[in-house]
């Protein structure tokens, strides 16, 4: 189990490290056409609405709830024999499928038709603006319009989303791992080629989103031809399967999705802050996803299957071991990052964004929002681990009542610094309400006896911050100060950067060595003691 882990973690960061390097590519070149201005501050938050519903519905509850079900179908299949044209899971599939295409249609064409609704809702600053006739009103009007373009881009990814469940149930996981950098071609090639000839590039990059919507529903539809299930899509709401995932996936839309209520609730009071606001929160955010998409997302990709079919076969101690080895994993990259992108912070934004309209001082305040994102990132990575092991048990009632606590908690940290830190007060706010929903999580499985960090989990943890400390000491030492990289030309501000990553790499890595962590610190333990 383990040797299979490691090898579908290592396929799925690698499609996703090629999807999230083009995704920053993506980035400075929006930021270069954009750079923090009112029209980018508006297609941030046409993006995100159809993106918020994207994980809440797709990736997020959907996913959670239907993985587990599938996952128990396949498997009572293969014990019986059956192949995947004779078995259930293909009618599942074609029932779900169908019953899902119904209701995401109907969501998108409302969202579409009730964009300015939408826009009123979730930026009620600019919508004020435009009812009193402010200066600010043609945000809300660019925004209405925006999110008709970016709306239908719910419907594609909904459906990618159903096709990459089902690839990622048969262990297919590269397809699904690799269709993210199609939206990234989209959104270039849109930047590029059509932004020119647009009155607001805005547009362009709008329909960017639309084009690569398209491109990752049509590029995974011959993959599920191969595996025998692209099935006929049929209405079946009282279908048993169907009825199982529509109870679990209830309160899933809260347990899987807080951080993105979370942000989503930033970027409501955001619009009432001043302009630039949502795009620096917005820059901090990728730069913060490019991690915690790599390792976090990565392992959570492969580890919900892995553990359902446990929790089909009755195999806790397996069980228990998996969580605790996606956790020994995330860990072992993600304090690496956090201390890197801690020191690198500036220098990183400034090489990738400073240029265009994207100036030295949008340097400094998106460097801002990232420092309070960061202090949060191994508990968004432990969220990634930690919400699976309550799904793939079929459980949802638990993380949705931590969910709940988490975002009520995210609501009280905004009001109470927000008034004091404007933007960066909503990222520390989103930074304690994601530790607070991770430590809920992990004591909910401690207390249900489900799962317990092991010993040998915990001393590797405590080498991994030590040896991060000493790599963050390292690269601070041979990092210059912000002025001196200003005056740097671009290849020697690139060229330095890379000695920086590279000493710091080779520093962490030659401290664990030291202090005796190897190779087989990151299998699964046969003998886990608690």
């Amino acid at each position: 189990m383990s040797k299979k882990l490691i090898k579908s973690g290592i396929i799925v960061s690698a499609m996703t490290l090629i999807s999230r390097v083009l995704g920053l590519i993506r980035d400075v070149i929006i930021a270069n056409v954009l750079g923090a201005s009112a029209s980018a501050d508006v297609f941030f938050f046409a993006n995100k609405i159809p993106n918020f519903f994207r994980r809440l519905f797709a990736e997020g509850a959907f996913a959670q709830a239907f993985v587990p079900v599938l996952s128990e179908y396949h498997t009572l299949d293969e014990e019986n024999g059956l192949s995947v044209k004779e078995g259930e899971t293909r009618k599942l599939i074609a029932q779900v499928s169908g019953t899902l295409g119904v209701i995401i249609t109907l969501v998108t064409l409302f969202g579409m038709i009730a964009s300015p609704v939408f826009v009123a809702l979730f930026g009620p600053g600019w919508f004020l603006e435009w009812l009193n006739g402010g200066s600010g009103s043609e945000k809300f009007d660019l925004a209405s319009t925006l999110l008709k373009i970016t709306f239908p881009y719910l419907w594609f990814v909904s459906i990618t989303a159903l096709s990459g469940a089902i690839l990622n149930t048969y262990g297919r996981f590269a397809v699904s791992a690799f269709t993210p950098v199609l939206l990234n071609v989209g959104v270039i090639a849109c930047a590029i080629y059509l932004a020119p000839f647009m009155a607001d590039p805005a547009f362009a990059i709008a329909w960017g989103v639309f084009l690569g919507g398209f491109l990752q529903f049509a590029f995974q539809l011959p993959f599920l031809y191969r595996a025998g299930a692209l099935v006929k899509p049929k209405w079946a709401w009282s279908a048993p399967g169907v009825t199982k995932i529509r109870k679990l996936i209830l309160p899933a839309l809260f347990g899987v999705s807080v951080t993105q209520i979370n942000l989503l609730l930033d970027t409501i009071i955001a619009s009432m802050l001043i302009t630039g606001s949502i795009s620096w929160l917005y820059y901090a955010d990728r730069l913060l996803e490019f991690p915690l998409g790599l390792f976090g997302i990565g392992i959570a990709t492969v580890i919900l299957p892995s553990l359902s079919k446990l929790h089909t076969k009755k195999d806790n101690r397996e069980f228990s071991e998996t969580v605790d080895w996606g956790l020994r994993i995330v860990s072992l990259f993600g304090w690496p990052a956090l201390a890197g992108l801690m020191v690198l912070a500036q220098p990183i934004i400034m090489i990738l964004f400073m240029r265009g309209e994207f100036d030295q001082l949008q340097v400094l305040q998106v460097s801002y929002a990232l420092y309070a994102y960061l202090a949060g990132l191994l508990s968004f990575m432990f969220i990634k681990v930690l919400a699976p092991a309550y799904y793939s048990r079929q459980d949802t009632k638990t993380p949705v009542k931590i969910a709940i606590k988490a975002m009520v908690a995210n609501m009280a940290f905004n009001i109470m610094l927000a008034p004091y830190f404007g933007y960066v007060g909503l990222a520390i706010a989103t930074t304690l309400s994601a530790t607070l929903n991770a430590m809920m999580l992990y004591h909910g499985l401690k207390a249900a006896n489900v799962f317990q960090l092991s010993k040998k989990t915990w001393w590797f943890i405590a080498r991994l911050i030590f040896s991060a400390i000493v790599m963050a000491l390292v690269v601070y030492y041979l990092s210059p100060v912000f002025e001196f990289w200003l005056s740097l030309s671009f290849i020697e501000q690139v060229v330095k950067l890379i000695i920086c990553i590279t000493a710091g790499m080779l520093s962490y890595f030659v401290c664990l060595l030291l202090l005796g962590i190897r190779i087989s610190d990151i299998k699964i333990s046969q003998n886990n003691s608690h």
